[in-house]
């Protein structure tokens, strides 16, 4: 399956895409993980791309677009991906519809997660990572005696810059100014399916494997 996961940041498209990739056996192609990483290693890409998702703006279509073609190219995806990220403009979308039309191929489906801006703003501004081992936390969940420590690796958690209540303000805004109207876009061409978001992640994963018709 080759399928696209729409929604707003920290409605939960990483976690529903490692759980489809890992039961559909494609591969998970997130560009936020992607420029993470290169964030932390601190290259060129990744200083350029904190520029802008520090202020919870949008990275460059030049930069985007060549990295997803480039990964999209590459043998493990022939059978099918998870996009995660992108597209998040109509824009990139056109580009996204050229690049599999060049490679003899198209998008099967869409899956828009529905998660309101009010649940959104609480979750991702109380979320706290490891910077080491990348596990993630809320700190409405946290037990006091794990005093924002990682329980898998030991390191002192922290708060990622775009996941800081102002931040994620500014970036629901950008979701809904130029990645919302995707909804509508994919919505026209018939590969549209939408999935309400719930409180609980194995309650969204039923929801989004009806929504495909994907067996639990």
């Amino acid at each position: 399956m080759k399928l696209v996961i729409l929604g707003a940041p920290g409605a939960g498209k990483g976690t529903q895409a490692v759980n489809l990739a890992e039961k559909l056996q494609v591969p998970h192609i997130s560009t936020g993980d992607i420029f993470r990483s290169n964030i932390k290693g601190g290259t060129t890409l990744g200083k350029l791309a904190k520029e802008y998702i520090d202020k919870g703006a949008l990275v460059p279509d030049e930069v985007t677009i060549g990295i997803v073609k480039d990964r999209l190219q590459q043998d493990d995806c022939k059978k099918g991906f998870i996009l995660d990220g992108f597209p998040r403009t109509i824009a990139q979308a056109e580009c996204l519809d050229n690049i599999l039309a060049e490679m003899d191929t198209a998008l099967d489906c869409v899956l828009d997660l529905a998660v309101n801006d009010e649940v959104i703003t609480k979750r991702l501004s109380g979320r706290r990572v490891c910077p080491e081992c990348n596990a993630s936390y809320h700190v409405d969940y946290m037990e006091e005696t794990q005093k924002g420590i990682c329980l898998v690796c030991g390191t002192k958690l922290v708060q990622r810059e775009d996941d800081r209540e102002e931040t994620v303000i500014n970036r629901l805004k950008t979701y809904h100014n130029q990645t919302e109207p995707l909804i509508g876009y994919y919505k026209a061409k018939g590969k549209l399916v939408v999935a309400e978001g719930k409180i609980r992640i194995e309650d969204t994963k039923t929801e989004v494997y009806k929504v495909l018709g994907l067996e639990k």
